[in-house]
């Protein structure tokens, strides 16, 4: 088992080198939404994406809720309502947009039937993968061909046979009509999650179960919200969200896992492993080939972080620190894009020592050069 991952990539020297270039470095931080009493959250529920220096991210709004004590402290009774935001100047300034499927009084409309043929590869198309809720319940998608500015949908998503799914956006486009589409399925006790892959070579209009990422997971326990990309082996990488309940107590944890066969089988890799406390990772591939992972920080100190693999996640960077003056824990749910000049842009929900709002964030940052930093992490190895 240990040779499945170096079968997929070749091998690389091991001994940790430092060669001249440029160090990834925080160019600024910006501020995509934020209004006074108001909850703007979890961008990595609702979605980003780009079309170079364009950038649409999805969140969702509510009402700062006062009197709450622990948890997240948005006033459930008065709704949540998911927005949008646009920057046309790669994340600088922002305009907040209400997606065009809302109803008149707010709300998604009820999902119908897919009748396929969507094109994947147009050149101004993005697809949106929404969740009823994370417990229970199951999953809507909507695309656009003009970069979010109109959505077609809802349409279903199937049950694939569990009794809810609970969708965010992480997909990889094969072809016109092809796209795997990464999901968190209800386990068989019911409640989230375990994650799987799942395909459509027909526009979405049916969808074919492909296979379970990792183990299910065990009572209170989850597994949730994978963030992929594509190996140039053709392999896939992902990212998953956990939870554990051990004997000392519940932990909190990101882990990868490696399919060599296109998200039939998965093997769970011993790097990266983050204790981040709860959040989801974002994984992207840069211009340059490296691989780039941005996630959360619910330990203190309260923020954000990235590594880079410029070997397809072979070793890691040491960790970057892109923000780490979080007021609280309730932070983080990141998604990455890269803006036309090479630089970063990671959208976040965020809170800081100046009010009691949680907005949303953004931090552009220069990934630096290919061989810039010093790689001191271990080949991965297969659990």
């Amino acid at each position: 088992m240990r040779n499945v991952f170096c079968s997929l990539i070749p091998a690389v020297m091991l001994v940790p080198s430092l060669v001249s270039g440029e160090e990834p470095k925080v160019v600024e931080h910006v501020t995509v939404y934020k209004q006074p009493d108001r909850f703007a959250g979890w961008p990595a529920n609702n979605g980003i994406w780009n079309w170079g220096d364009e950038i649409v991210v999805g969140f969702t709004l509510g009402y700062h809720d006062d009197k709450k004590q622990g948890g997240h402290p948005i006033d459930r009774a008065r709704g949540e309502v998911p927005h949008q935001a646009r920057s046309v100047d790669g994340g600088r300034t922002w305009t907040i947009e209400k997606p065009n499927y809302l109803t008149k009084d707010l709300k998604e409309p009820e999902p119908t039937e897919p009748a396929g043929g969507i094109d994947f590869t147009k050149p101004d198309f993005a697809m949106n993968f929404r969740m009823e809720h994370s417990n229970h319940g199951f999953s809507h998608y909507y695309y656009t061909y003009d970069r979010c500015k109109t959505w077609e949908g809802p349409f279903k998503l199937p049950a694939f046979g569990r009794s809810g799914i609970f969708a965010r956006t992480d997909y990889i486009v094969n072809g016109k009509h092809d796209m795997q589409v990464f999901l968190t399925a209800a386990k068989d006790g019911g409640g989230e999650g375990w994650p799987f892959c799942a395909r459509t070579t027909d526009g979405g209009r049916t969808w074919k179960f492909i296979g379970w990422i990792g183990p299910q997971p065990g009572a209170g326990g989850y597994a949730i919200m994978p963030s992929t990309v594509r190996l140039n082996s053709g392999g896939l990488l992902t990212m998953i969200r956990r939870r554990g309940r051990f004997p000392e107590g519940k932990r909190w944890w990101l882990e990868a896992f490696l399919s060599p066969d296109d998200g039939r089988t998965w093997y769970m890799l011993d790097k990266p492993w983050i204790n981040n406390r709860g959040n989801p990772a974002a994984m992207i591939r840069l211009k340059d080939g490296r691989i780039c992972l941005t996630w959360g920080s619910r330990a203190m100190p309260y923020g954000f972080r990235a590594k880079l693999s410029e070997d397809e996640g072979q070793t890691w960077s040491e960790e970057i620190i892109l923000r780490d003056d979080g007021k609280v824990w309730d932070l983080g749910y990141p998604r990455t894009v890269q803006r036309a000049d090479g630089n970063v842009f990671t959208a976040y929900y965020f809170n800081d020592r100046h009010g009691k709002e949680r907005y949303i964030a953004g931090t552009i940052w220069n990934p630096g050069t290919p061989s810039a930093q010093l790689s001191q992490s271990e080949k991965p190895t297969v659990k």
